[in-house]
């Protein structure tokens, strides 16, 4: 993508001090919460596990964030809180509409790979309890719906936790070597983060399955892979760290949807839900259509940057990079 005398100048721009403060702490925290458990004896997986690891660990890239500015001196310039609706509106109403064509187009497409695992009188749900035995389609999506729409309050506050790190500060940081390699190794940092809770909890795919542990290890990273490139975008066209928090936070409200209507118990590794090869594959084909779109990591609103990376770029890199990368100048 950049020719050599580009690459060796972008490469010695970044902050490999930074970063490695902010992952350090980042993950940091997510085993030592781990590892606390452990030394208690543990506990099965479930609503437990979920309250006194899985929560405050999503404040960690955030924690990871604040705590780097404050052992570097770095400051408080370049936090992407700034919405800047009136000129990104266009994104926000993106951040929230695409998570969900993702989510309904990804399950449609399991099912008709596998028509017998759909099952619209949702018999696993009535069995679970998870609905009533006179609730219909409509009820229960109609339900759902409005149900999310308050919790997304909720998942906004700790999804902001999240992306605070994620894409607030990890993504400017390693912006010197593009948009869409920053994008891509986002993605496997925040898909590696998730490991320890993969591995001893079974998030996400459970503990019998293919392969296990590896299997479901390896998916997830091409999942974040995947929702980093579809948040990077976001980011940098509004130059603020919300419509990816909106675009989170509605994946998370969301994203168990579809299993109301498999047939028996599911094969997460497959789908309905989008951490499944199958289920993921819109959020893959968006990743696609952003990575090849020439223009897809345009700025045309001033879009934050490290300012420390900046000024060591020559102006003629920088407007050589832009070019190839579609930035605006």
């Amino acid at each position: 993508m950049f020719d050599k005398k580009v690459r060796n100048v972008m490469n010695s721009t970044i902050d490999r001090k930074r970063i490695f403060i902010f992952v350090a702490i980042t993950y940091g925290i997510m085993i030592a919460g781990l590892l606390a458990l452990f030394l208690e004896g543990g506990l099965a997986p479930g609503p437990t596990v979920q309250l006194l690891v899985g929560i405050p660990a999503m404040f960690a890239p955030a924690l990871g964030n604040v705590a780097t500015r404050l052992i570097t001196r770095e400051g408080w310039s370049n936090t992407f809180l700034r919405p800047n609706l009136r000129h990104g509106w266009r994104f926000y109403l993106a951040a929230f509409i695409l998570p969900l064509v993702a989510i309904f187009l990804g399950g449609a497409i399991y099912f008709l790979l596998f028509p017998g695992k759909l099952d619209l009188s949702m018999g696993l749900a009535r069995e679970t309890g998870k609905i009533s035995a006179t609730d219909t389609v409509a009820t229960v999506m109609g339900r759902e719906l409005l149900g999310g729409l308050v919790a997304l309050v909720y998942f906004t506050f700790l999804i902001w936790g999240e992306e605070f790190g994620w894409r607030a500060y990890l993504l400017p940081k390693l912006m010197p070597l593009g948009a869409r390699k920053a994008a891509l190794l986002v993605g496997a940092v925040w898909g590696m983060w998730h490991w320890p809770m993969i591995y001893v909890y079974g998030q996400q795919y459970g503990s019998d399955y293919w392969g296990a542990p590896v299997t479901g290890l390896l998916l997830f990273v091409l999942f974040t892979l995947s929702l980093s490139v579809v948040y990077t975008w976001l980011t940098l066209r509004t130059g603020s760290v919300w419509p990816a928090t909106i675009a989170h936070a509605v994946h998370n409200t969301f994203c168990s949807l579809m299993l109301y209507f498999v047939r028996g118990e599911p094969n997460h590794l497959i789908g309905p839900e989008p951490e499944g090869i199958v289920g993921g594959l819109v959020y893959i084909l968006l990743a696609l259509l952003i990575l090849f779109s020439p223009r897809a990591f345009a700025q045309p609103v001033p879009a934050q940057t490290d300012a420390a990376s900046s000024k060591n770029l020559g102006a003629a890199e920088q407007a050589a990079d832009q070019a190839k990368l579609g930035t605006a100048r």
